[in-house]
């Protein structure tokens, strides 16, 4: 069955390489915070973490209390990034069989030009109107997400050092 797609691009302060880093960095991904009914992200963990990153797997928590896993399935950090998302909770496994969400980078003068894909791919045809509900709140969440990022990239001197929360602590501390 065709999927769903849809694309979100953006223009950050960040190279390609440290972009990846942030991916890999668990500690940022509650910085997801969701679009309307579609949940943020609460926590996430490895569940499998290979040296070529390649075959990695990230068990994640949504703030509803669903959940899900993502897998690299494509690991080249100065041009793209693919992961494959799955192991849904219900209702979203009744939905959808999978989510690939592809990242890719094209660096320019001191800016690096971002676009986010994904394909959502539908488990029914009767899913198929809800699963595009879904896309298109999840494409507000993205594009949120990439301007969080952009943000970031802008006022951290070094985008890779832990973050101060409101209380002035760190992450970890």
């Amino acid at each position: 069955m065709k999927p769903i797609t849809f694309s979100c691009e953006a223009r950050l302060g960040l190279t390609p390489e440290e972009i990846a880093r942030l991916i890999l960095d668990l500690d940022r991904w509650p910085d997801f915070e969701g679009y309307g009914p579609l949940p943020g992200i609460r926590a996430a963990a490895f569940e499998a973490r290979t040296p070529e990153v390649v075959g990695t797997v990230i068990r994640v928590s949504n703030t509803d209390g669903s959940s899900h896993t993502e897998e690299v399935v494509e690991w080249d950090p100065e041009r793209r990034l693919r992961l494959r998302m799955g192991g849904f909770s219900p209702p979203l496994s009744r939905l959808a069989t999978g989510f690939d969400e592809t990242w890719e980078f094209e660096q320019g003068a001191g800016l690096t030009r971002v676009v986010r894909s994904f394909a959502l791919h539908p488990r029914s045809s009767a899913g198929r109107p809800f699963l595009r509900l879904i896309s298109l709140l999840l494409r507000r969440a993205i594009a949120r997400h990439l301007r969080q990022m952009k943000e970031a990239g802008r006022t951290d001197q070094n985008p890779l050092a832990p973050q101060a929360n409101e209380a002035g602590r760190t992450s970890g501390s």
